[in-house]
């Protein structure tokens, strides 16, 4: 199976980005990994510390048990904490048939060792540059904040050949999608400031020497 080619500009797969909940049963072939690896690396990384590491899984055995072994942690993490949780209610994670996965047949997890002061916020630029890079290869994607529980458990982390130190931060599924997802809406963006501010058109000079500004957005 060859591999997916690259179709789109940056800004095309920025708009385009969907949080993939539904694929095909086509799998994501070993050869494209490394592709968005190397997209993801390529991320801003503050004092060039490149903190990120990579755990692959593309087994759908693994990751159903995966799945089934992180439902229970989240249920209790949520309840103890008195969450209330948005998108998917709490039920679902009782459910047998409920895989967290969603069926796709590659797991990407971002992570560190060494947890720097800034790793976190490096990890999730890498995962993003992964999914942007992914949309534009025709590929879904979605981050599965719930995975997180269980991989960060020594026990998870020993079954998988991971080292004690490792945090996962960005587990993000990909394959390819099953029919179209449509667009989420978003919020127009909160602007608190733009300065220096833009004089009112015809305005005095005495006018801004007074800080007589018009904000035009």
């Amino acid at each position: 199976m060859g591999q997916p080619t690259v179709e789109m500009s940056v800004c095309q797969a920025i708009l385009a980005r969907r949080s993939v909940r539904n694929y095909s049963a086509r799998e994501v072939d070993r050869s494209t990994v490394p592709m968005l690896l190397e997209a993801a690396v390529c991320a801003p990384t503050a004092l060039h510390e490149e903190p990120w590491a990579f755990v692959i899984i593309q087994d759908k055995t693994m990751l159903r048990r995966l799945s089934d072994r992180a439902k229970p942690l989240v249920e209790a993490e949520v309840r103890s904490a008195g969450l209330k949780r948005t998108g998917h209610g709490l039920d679902i994670f009782s459910s047998p048939d409920f895989n967290i996965f969603y069926d796709a047949g590659t797991l990407i997890v971002i992570g560190a060792i060494s947890m720097g002061s800034l790793a976190v916020a490096d990890c999730w630029l890498a995962a993003e540059n992964l999914m942007l890079a992914a949309c534009a290869m025709g590929l879904g994607t979605c981050v599965i904040g719930s995975a997180l529980p269980a991989l960060n458990i020594a026990e998870v982390k020993s079954e998988l050949g991971l080292p004690e130190k490792f945090s996962a931060i960005a587990p993000i599924i990909v394959g390819y999608p099953s029919g179209e997802t449509a667009p989420s809406s978003r919020k127009a963006p909160v602007i608190l400031a733009h300065l220096p501010r833009q004089e009112l058109a015809g305005s005095s000079s005495r006018q801004a020497e007074a800080g007589e500004y018009h904000a035009d957005w």
